[in-house]
């Protein structure tokens, strides 16, 4: 996806959004430094605004910020990494079995559609866009559980896992594998509480079985070649 840097004074929410999705596509990998200077060249604003725009984005745990180094992109460790997957473990197959029994067709129909989505992304290349719908696809299980509270914890455990994906997923390939979404759609379909439950419970372990310190990203040239790529 094309980011489109506007010629009126960016707010430090749309400079927050346009640095998340460089961080959700993997424009900007885990430990990639954020200048404040440059994104001030960048957005033309105040160190005020960027200031505002990284601390919103620590708070939502996609940026490290250290006392005279500066701000950094999230580096989970392993063991940060494996507390992220195993929270979502406990949370999610309880959500998967809330949704069944109060999904309405409105509710599947719109699983549909953003599977669709998910595919689509996958059929342009675009990895980490199916990256985002893939684990936004997760955060949507909840507002159908209607869990608000669960839902907004569920939507920081997402972004940090988009991170964790980054730095220690091995198996790349398996974002084709859309089996366990499906099996999940056709389980709210059929309010089968049970059979949702479990297909989510299997998911989040193949998920967290691909973690691999081994792996290690590389970053892009420039934070201006990341935000306008």
């Amino acid at each position: 996806m094309t980011i489109k840097l506007k010629s009126k004074t960016a707010t430090a929410d749309e400079i927050a959004l346009q640095l998340t999705e460089a961080i959700h596509t993997h424009r900007l990998n885990p430990g990639a430094k954020l200048r404040e200077d440059e994104i001030c060249d960048i957005f033309q604003v105040s160190r005020t605004i960027v200031r505002q725009s990284l601390h919103s984005l620590q708070h939502k745990g996609l940026v490290t910020i250290l006392r005279n180094k500066g701000a950094f992109v999230a580096k989970p460790t392993l063991k940060e990494a494996r507390e992220v997957f195993e929270a979502r473990s406990l949370i999610e197959p309880a959500m998967a079995r809330a949704a069944a029994l109060r999904a309405t067709p409105e509710d599947v129909a719109f699983l549909e559609d953003h599977m669709k989505a998910e595919k689509d992304a996958l059929d342009r290349e675009e990895v980490g866009e199916a990256l985002r719908l893939s684990g936004d696809f997760h955060v949507q299980i909840a507002r159908i559980a209607d869990h608000n509270l669960i839902e907004a914890l569920l939507a920081q455990l997402v972004a940090r896992s988009a991170l964790i994906i980054a730095l220690y997923w091995r198996r790349r390939n398996a974002l084709s594998d859309s089996s366990s979404h499906l099996g999940l759609v056709n389980a709210l379909r059929d309010r089968d509480a049970d059979g949702a439950e479990e297909i989510m419970k299997g998911h989040l372990l193949d998920l967290l079985m691909q973690l691999d310190l081994r792996d290690s990203p590389t970053g892009p040239v420039s934070l201006k070649d990341a935000l306008k790529k």
